[in-house]
């Protein structure tokens, strides 16, 4: 792993179908934003001879090419696949989005793989949402590796870094996160820095030099030695505290030399088994060089100490109506079950789904079944189809190549699924199954939009429905109350590249207008109406008359209807006709045009003609009646509240608190959880928190989430109440 006597020189760099499980390597890449994960997956498919010296593929484009947004904004934005081989192995490289908008993707990207390489920057460091994803992958025992990047920067310190990461990722065992090389640095330049230019390795204790662009080995010189004793020591101790072997710490503690080739397979498991957390460091290559400075070591680390697919339990599986399901690990004879990771939409061939598959054989042509359960909330409906499959394939920056066949803990690309959408399960036409789904951030920034011209609202709904197909952490809602089309994103970047994508790819220009909240009316205090409609125009006439009562109810009562009439003032016939009518008139308000609730409405008497009065005329007098009332009463506005929880760093407790305060919100309690942080509860105005999603990621510096649920509407404050009535007045 690295101290291998010699590296493999490259595979061809065609991405060919693997053959067993055991020679598949599945890694997702995770950092923060401008970290350097794009570049090395670049530097790693170079060295793997996936690519030529300028770094490009055939078609001429770079390996990651995938989406023009992402050429546009300087930034990955979604989920993209590189395979290389390496050393008789097939590597499926997953480069993720570092930033926040795009979990999602990387939560896409963490299912898709069997381990994670968390990519940090020796200038940047270690932020808040890198750790997060760290703990996420230590609750279900992901095995993982540090690469340290950006080592030219004048302010990099490897050694600084180490100790930086020991202290966020392990902090329930900091010898767990140690350092397999020390770089080597050339002569210091004009600026005094010294770059890097070889790694030594501290098991071999063999040098490692890429200055000329190809790495080169070589034995230590007596000068040198000295100078890695004590971290060669300190690794070789973390490795053995974490040795499945018991004897093997009393041997070297005894004073016993532990043989090199033991410690690599201890360090190889202790990897594979997610307890032991090496750190590297990398660099791209220089301009017509081979290989990048740790691109080596990090692939022999890669096959040889990450684990392979059967190591891994696959996600729970179920019929497609919920009977548990128990299947052999990762058994390309099994039954098929495979997973969309990801889906997006080629210009040329259409709708492109790239796949894992967790049991059988996944091949081109064959029918298969595709299930989706359990997403209704986000705009995607429960769905059971078969499908055909199209073309297998590779991605390979704007290349597709073709693969004959996809097996158990393999990706792959699929061709031509018209109803496959992320997150669905493909099986056997005859043996339909279910995985269980990965958990999605709930989308929490509301946009609301509406077509900029009536060839847009042509296109509209079908192109929001292939947006949300492609991406399940947007949420489609079309608002009854407020008749608004409101699509829910996780934060503004996310929005603007669902609207890029509106534009570009489906052909969509959209609005944004003013999001609304569902507002409801009230009355203050008793009141009564009366609703007299009579009329008579030759022919046929309309005679009703009825008398109410309002009252208001506590919340959550609804609208109560009660009949007190005596003597038959209104006919039986027609007290139904008035319930119907009042009824009517509070779903489209009494005051503000906001529907009307926690009221109870008592019909106390009325008039009827025995030849003009109908069903209609009775519910035109039951509405006029409510409108009286409501005339000469105070009506209250209620806005929603939500329930917010809000987890964050204790160092932000006091800021968040008291930006919740500002927002109108009630501070219910607090609660200290693991890892410095502690959990908010508040109730807070629906309207006051459209944007706390971007205004609690920059509070916080992106480390605080929250969630909210509506809890129930409650009067507004009468100042806010009058400008919303003054608004709907203004409002055309």
């Amino acid at each position: 792993m690295g101290d291998k006597a010699n590296a493999h020189p490259g595979a061809a760099g065609r991405a060919t179908a693997a053959d067993h499980p055991a020679s598949v390597r599945n890694v997702v890449l995770v950092g923060h934003s401008g970290s350097g994960k794009t570049t090395l997956v670049e530097a790693l498919a170079l060295t793997a001879g996936a690519v030529n010296r300028a770094g490009r593929v055939e078609d001429g484009g770079t390996v990651s090419d995938y989406d023009e947004i992402e050429h546009r904004q300087q930034r990955s934005v979604q989920l993209s696949l590189v395979p290389v081989e390496w050393d008789g192995y097939k590597v499926n490289l997953l480069d993720t989005p570092g930033y926040a908008d795009f979990v999602g993707e990387l939560r896409a990207g963490l299912r898709a793989a069997d381990a994670a390489l968390f990519v940090v920057s020796a200038s940047d460091g270690v932020d808040g949402s890198t750790r997060m994803v760290w703990e996420e992958c230590a609750a279900v025992g992901m095995p993982r590796a540090i690469v340290i990047t950006h080592l030219e920067s004048a302010r990099a310190d490897f050694e600084s870094m180490t100790r930086t990461c020991a202290e966020a990722f392990g902090a329930d065992d900091p010898d767990a996160v140690l350092p397999l090389y020390l770089p080597l640095h050339g002569a210091p330049g004009p600026d005094g820095h010294a770059p890097v230019t070889g790694l030594v390795g501290l098991l071999s204790q063999k040098l490692f030099d890429y200055a000329s662009g190809e790495r080169k080995e070589s034995e230590p010189g007596p000068d040198q030695l000295p100078g890695i004793e004590e971290a060669r020591n300190r690794l070789i101790e973390g490795i053995i505290a974490e040795s499945e072997d018991e004897t093997l710490m009393d041997r070297y503690l005894g004073g016993e030399e532990i043989d090199v080739k033991t410690l690599i397979g201890d360090l190889e498991r202790a990897v594979a088994r997610g307890v032991f957390f090496p750190v590297l460091a990398a660099a791209p290559a220089a301009e017509g060089s081979r290989q990048g400075l740790g691109t080596v070591e990090l692939l022999e680390l890669i096959t040889g100490g990450f684990p392979t697919p059967l190591e891994r339990a696959a996600p729970g599986v179920t019929t497609v109506d919920g009977r548990a399901r128990e299947l052999k690990p990762c058994d390309p004879n099994g039954p098929l079950v495979a997973e969309v990771v990801k889906t997006a939409s080629d210009p040329y061939v259409g709708r492109v789904s790239l796949v894992r598959v967790f049991s059988g054989t996944l091949r081109p042509d064959e029918t298969i079944h595709v299930s989706g359960h359990g997403l209704a909330d986000r705009g995607h409906e429960d769905h059971d189809v078969d499908e055909r499959v199209g073309a297998l394939s590779a991605p390979f920056g704007k290349q597709q190549r073709a693969l004959t066949h996809c097996i158990a803990g393999d990706l792959a690309c699929v061709a031509k699924l018209g109803r496959a959408e992320t997150g669905d399960t493909l099986s056997a036409k005859d043996d339909p199954l279910l995985m269980e789904p990965w958990e999605m951030p709930d989308p929490l920034l509301p946009l609301a939009i509406q077509a900029h011209s009536k060839a847009d609202e042509d296109k509209l709904s079908q192109g929001l429905s292939r947006l949300v197909a492609e991406d399940p952490t947007m949420r489609l809602e079309q608002n009854q109350d407020t008749h608004q089309v409101v699509l829910w994103c996780l934060g503004e970047a996310h929005a603007d590249v669902a609207l890029e994508r509106l534009r570009s790819r489906y052909g969509v220009q959209v609005d944004l207008v003013a999001h609304k909240v569902s507002l409801r009316e009230t009355f203050a205090a008793k009141a009564q109406g009366r609703g007299r409609h009579v009329k008579q125009s030759g022919g046929h006439g309309q005679f009703a008359i009825c008398e109410i009562e309002v009252e208001p109810l506590p919340g959550g009562t609804g609208i109560e209807f009660v009949d007190k009439v005596i003597g038959g003032a209104v006919p039986r016939q027609f007290i139904p006709s008035v319930e119907k009518g009042v009824r009517a008139q509070a779903a489209r308000g009494v005051a503000a045009g906001h529907p009307l609730l926690d009221v109870r409405i008592t019909l106390l008497d009325g008039k009827a003609h025995s030849v003009d009065s109908s069903d209609a005329a009775f519910q035109t007098a039951g509405a006029l009646a409510l409108r009286e009332a409501a005339a000469d009463a105070k009506i209250h506005l209620l806005e929603p509240v939500a329930e917010v929880t809000v987890l964050v760093g204790d160092d932000y407790v006091g800021a968040v608190m008291s930006d919740l305060s500002g927002r109108r919100g009630r501070v219910l309690g607090t609660e200290q959880t693991t890892g410095g942080r502690t959990l908010i509860r508040a109730e807070v105005p629906e309207i006051e928190i459209g944007r706390y999603a971007v205004d609690l990621r920059s509070l916080s510096h992106g480390t605080a989430r929250f969630n909210r649920a509506y809890a129930r509407h409650e009067p507004m404050p009468q100042q806010i109440a009058e400008r919303i009535r003054e608004e709907a007045g203004d409002a055309p």
